[in-house]
């Protein structure tokens, strides 16, 4: 028991790793997209590496601990949510680094005013905050600050939506104005699938802590 005690620490401290690198990414892709800060694109796609290593290490401690200690209930529940979590943040971490690359290779610098109009901000803001939020709750297990996270999600989903329209009338006035709405929404897009991922580490939190799995959940209450 105390070796596998010792194994899910180590696992959980690896987890905390992976959160902290992959969340400071997000960080640095909010300031190239929004403050044009193009120093960092190289940082990031170093960090990158960095976070692609993790994601083999941490996948390799969770078959160690399934295969030699064969864990039961709560210790089960974490292995398995760990390998999920695991893979979202991964998923966050690529999408960072979409983002800076997509406004390296965009053609002209994106409208200040056009930024201000769709949110872009303010949806950089709600992700963060969920990554914030995300990383008290697996410190501390707090299952009610996690379903904080599903209407942070939904802001930005509402963003999205508002966007698309925004960024559709603003490309009608001009092919120069089509060249900033296309990579635009492409970065907008990416920020809403940031937020599923958020929202599913937030569900994997959940069903480890309290056993419920709630994938699927919300669409059903919808019917």
């Amino acid at each position: 028991m105390e070796h596998l005690k010792s194994e899910l620490d180590s696992l959980r401290g690896e987890l905390t790793q992976m959160y902290a690198l992959v969340h400071n990414q997000l960080e640095k892709a909010q300031d190239v997209f929004l403050e044009n800060r193009t120093s960092l694109i190289k940082e990031i796609a170093s960090t990158e590496k960095l976070v692609n290593a993790k994601e083999l290490q941490i996948d390799s401690r969770c078959e160690t601990i399934l295969a030699l200690f064969t864990p039961v209930a709560v210790d089960l529940r974490f292995v398995l949510s760990a390998l999920k979590i695991n893979t979202n943040l991964e998923r966050i971490a690529d999408i960072a680094d979409g983002i800076s690359r997509m406004v390296v290779h965009s053609k002209v610098a994106f409208d200040k005013n056009l930024l201000v109009k769709i949110q872009a901000k303010e949806a950089f803001s709600q992700a963060l905050a969920m990554f914030t939020c995300l990383e008290q709750v697996f410190e501390k297990e707090d299952t009610l600050l996690a379903r904080d996270i599903f209407s942070k999600d939904k802001v930005i989903d509402q963003i999205m939506n508002n966007a698309t329209g925004i960024a559709e009338e603003y490309a009608k006035d001009s092919p120069e104005n089509l060249l900033q709405a296309i990579p635009l929404l492409s970065i907008m897009k990416m920020l809403e699938r940031t937020g599923d991922h958020l929202k599913n580490i937030a569900e994997e939190i959940i069903f480890y802590a309290e056993a419920k799995v709630l994938k699927h959940a919300e669409k059903k209450s919808d019917m």
